[in-house]
């Protein structure tokens, strides 16, 4: 497959959960990838580069936390520099963690959700912008907590509704050099974010240790589609959407995956 042959994608948070699905998706449509992510996750990266390789693309890693800009923008200029060219710039990384009621957050937890899943999105995008030319991509990956309110989630849902706006801005902005801005909001994907004991006891408190299938019936009630949780191919589905010529004409545009959570009544 094509659609995306031989360009190039920077993905962050990629050595596991949405960020390889969306690597090994692009690659399948004939990209090369420029893989980045916390170096504590080297041995995941390489796993990564394996399978991306594995399907005739190149894989080039790096590390960089998206809170540091210094690092996001040295990280993507060494891989651009390794690979001659960026077309698309995938900003995934994000974290879901320490759901609690908005007044009991630690003031740790607030910033830690706005430092990765809003300025860390915007550090990515000033580090690859400047690279990219006329039929560019830039794709944020959401949340339906940036569409609606959560609860327990009050810095996750803040985090996500204020990087929706700043997609739109920068579709603005970026609209005039032939590069669009979208965003993909998944709903619950799954990936151990939210295959984990922590939300397993947010969406199932009437259980004092509840299981994964008990959070599935749960979880599955919460969608009009008959499915707990969406697969991570799904959003990465979403991303190529953006990242390749068929939506060339489409920015600052919102796109859910969602099994329908976000307009269940």
């Amino acid at each position: 497959m094509t659609r995306l042959q031989d360009r190039v994608a920077v993905v962050t948070g990629a050595a596991g959960g949405m960020g390889r699905a969306h690597c090994l998706r692009l690659a399948d449509e004939g990209a090369d990838i420029l893989a980045l992510d916390l170096e504590q996750h080297a041995a995941g990266l390489a796993v990564l580069a394996e399978e991306v390789e594995s399907r005739g693309r190149r894989c080039v890693t790096g590390f960089a936390d998206v809170r540091d800009p210094l690092a996001v923008e040295e990280a993507v200029n060494t891989g651009v520099a390794q690979t001659g060219r960026l077309d698309v710039v995938v900003a995934n990384a994000g974290v879901y963690a320490d759901l609690a009621p908005a007044w009991e957050l630690s003031d740790e937890s607030w910033q830690r959700a706005l430092d990765i899943n809003l300025t860390g999105v915007w550090h990515t995008v000033r580090a690859g912008a400047p690279h990219l030319g006329a039929g560019g991509s830039i794709v944020v990956v959401g949340s339906v907590n940036g569409v609606k309110g959560g609860a327990s989630a009050a810095h996750y849902s803040a985090s996500k509704h204020a990087v929706s706006g700043l997609v739109k801005t920068l579709a603005n902005e970026l609209g005039p050099q032939g590069v669009r801005v979208n965003i993909v909001h998944p709903g619950s994907v799954a990936t151990p974010m939210i295959l984990n004991d922590e939300v397993y006891a947010k969406v199932r408190p009437d259980l004092p240790n509840p299981t994964r299938e008990d959070a599935a019936a749960a979880l599955a009630r919460r969608n009009i589609l008959p499915v707990p949780w969406v697969d991570p191919v799904d959003i990465s589905n979403a991303v190529l959407f953006f990242a390749s010529d068929e939506s060339r004409y489409v920015t600052g545009t919102q796109l859910v995956v969602d099994a329908g959570l976000t307009q269940k009544v």
